[in-house]
């Protein structure tokens, strides 16, 4: 179920419809073009930026501390471009036809998804937040009849922009504080859900578990799914190919032994799961956003 996000015809909401109507645009552009003025917005992003930027420095020296300094700020160079030439991408993945974006994407390891859809059993896809996780989403529905979770946004032109995306092939939505009763029913109905799991749920929800051998605030939700659902949990990582040639999605192996039915083992084993995903493209993760900000009773802030 939508929340209503108000009315977005109002006329305080006339720049979003101009942004909006600028994404439209960009669709039109070939990707091969955005590709280099992406990497020079992401170069003045990360000048400009430098709260964030310094956000995915710390987040890179906790989680990767056997890279130099020199190879960490070469990383936040790169996940900065690869942030912008996303954006810029954004209106094809909102907007391009079935046959365009056919055409862009490369799926690996299809068969790990549909053996178990074939069984009749649901799948939970484990989608990390690499930079490319809304083309994933979207091409999904192209090839199964998918659900997911969102969030929705407080600006109801971008709201309403989105929901009309990600379900214009079929793919149905659910508001993530709705009732998910539904969304649980249509798992166990043998359905794939593409889930997004990796984000700070804050203090009151979290439950602790290893992330690059860090104690990190996790969603406790993974197994819950899969065990009300009766379905298997897998990753479904999302790429960027070079030069604005396309996307890559990936699929992960099944996970063993579970859901195990220990919450701690289960969110250890899921946050695993989406390290080996960010470790074939660490330039790609969303390094910008605070992780770790939510720390165990006790500890001290990990970000100065």
């Amino acid at each position: 179920m939508k929340r209503n996000a108000g009315n977005p015809f109002r006329p305080r909401y006339l720049a979003s419809w101009i942004g909006l109507g600028c994404l439209w645009a960009l669709s039109l552009v070939p990707m091969r073009i955005l590709y280099p003025v992406g990497t020079v917005i992401g170069d003045l992003l990360r000048t400009f930026v430098s709260s964030r930027r310094r956000i995915a420095e710390r987040n890179l020296e906790l989680c990767m501390p056997h890279k130099s300094k020199v190879e960490i700020q070469q990383l936040v160079k790169e996940n900065f471009r690869n942030i912008a030439r996303m954006a810029l991408y954004t209106g094809t993945v909102w907007w391009a036809s079935k046959d365009k974006l056919l055409s862009l994407v490369t799926v690996k390891n299809q068969h790990l998804l549909t053996e178990i859809l074939e069984t009749g059993q649901g799948a939970v896809l484990i989608a990390p937040h690499m930079v490319g996780l809304e083309l994933g989403g979207v091409f999904l529905s192209l090839r199964f009849d998918g659900i997911s979770i969102y969030q929705y946004s407080h600006n109801p032109v971008f709201d309403r922009a989105m929901l009309k995306a990600r379900q214009r092939f079929g793919s149905k939505l659910f508001e993530r504080k709705s009732n998910l009763r539904h969304l649980i029913r249509a798992i166990q109905q043998g359905k794939p859900c593409y889930y997004l799991p990796d984000q700070d749920p804050g203090p009151r929800r979290a439950l602790f578990a290893p992330f690059f051998g860090i104690s990190t605030a996790t969603w406790p939700v993974l197994g819950k799914l899969s065990k009300l659902g009766r379905a298997k949990a897998l990753t479904c990582a999302t790429y960027m190919k070079p030069d604005g040639t396309g996307f890559e999605i990936v699929f992960g192996e099944p996970l063993k032994d579970f859901p195990s039915g220990n919450d701690e083992a289960d969110t250890t084993a899921m946050n695993a799961a989406i390290e080996n995903c960010i470790t074939q493209a660490p330039n790609q993760y969303l390094w910008v956003h605070k992780r770790f900000k939510t720390r165990p009773p006790g500890e001290p802030s990990l970000y100065k």
